[in-house]
């Protein structure tokens, strides 16, 4: 079957839901792991170690649920037991609250790094969110990936913005670890999250509509 005859992809309701867990098992349940376990009496060091045991939990269950591991759960989960297992040779405090900034710059370099790839990250986790629901004539993004170098080139800049933001924002994260107080530290690096997530949002929603993202999903391809 060649390309354009294949049936698009659509969109499904659970890649929204499981967006919102994903971060509420990667997110907000270690912080507020923290501050129970701060509030219970635990060291700073000892909470944070025991809080960065979530996202873990949260990944092996995947892999039980599903036998596998998505490509951004297993990475998560692979520098998480890298960190923690620097962090209880090294016992520095100062170093398990920088993780989360380190996490997040590898996680930036990694998106730049796609963008001359076949699929660049953006279009990968942008597709199942937006192919076929946005003012589209139905037309698989597959298709218009091979037929418009125009759409080519919108996913790699979005890509490119999304691995300097996320770079921009581990490199805060690393400062706010060693200059503030360290109980202060994964508050603020929560609300650093939806800060930076909305950013991103709206630069490249303006960007979509500059580029006229929109006008080739609702139209023939063109390049």
């Amino acid at each position: 079957m060649t390309p354009s005859a294949a049936a698009p992809a659509r969109p499904t309701g659970p890649s929204g839901r499981r967006t919102v867990l994903v971060l509420l098992a990667d997110v907000a349940l270690p912080i507020g792991a923290f501050y129970g376990l701060r509030a219970a009496g635990l060291s700073t060091y000892a909470a944070l170690i025991v809080s960065t045991l979530v996202p873990l939990l949260s990944a092996l269950l995947q892999y039980r649920r599903e036998r596998r591991l998505d490509g951004m759960a297993a990475y998560v989960a692979a520098v998480m037991l890298l960190a923690l297992a620097a962090s209880l040779v090294s016992g520095s405090t100062r170093f398990m609250l920088a993780k989360d900034g380190w996490v997040t710059g590898v996680a930036g370099l990694w998106f730049l790094w796609t963008v001359r790839t076949s699929r660049p990250l953006a279009f990968v986790g942008a597709r199942p969110l937006l192919e076929g629901r946005f003012r589209s004539d139905g037309t698989s993004w597959d298709v218009l990936w091979q037929d418009s170098a125009r759409f080519r080139r919108i996913w790699r800049v979005s890509t490119a913005i999304w691995g300097v933001a996320m770079i921009l924002d581990g490199a805060v994260r690393v400062l706010m670890a060693y200059t503030l107080p360290v109980d202060v530290v994964p508050g603020l690096g929560g609300l650093l999250w939806p800060v930076t997530l909305v950013l991103l949002q709206v630069v490249n929603g303006v960007y979509y509509e500059v580029a006229g993202l929109w006008r080739i999903t609702r139209s023939s391809p063109s390049a």
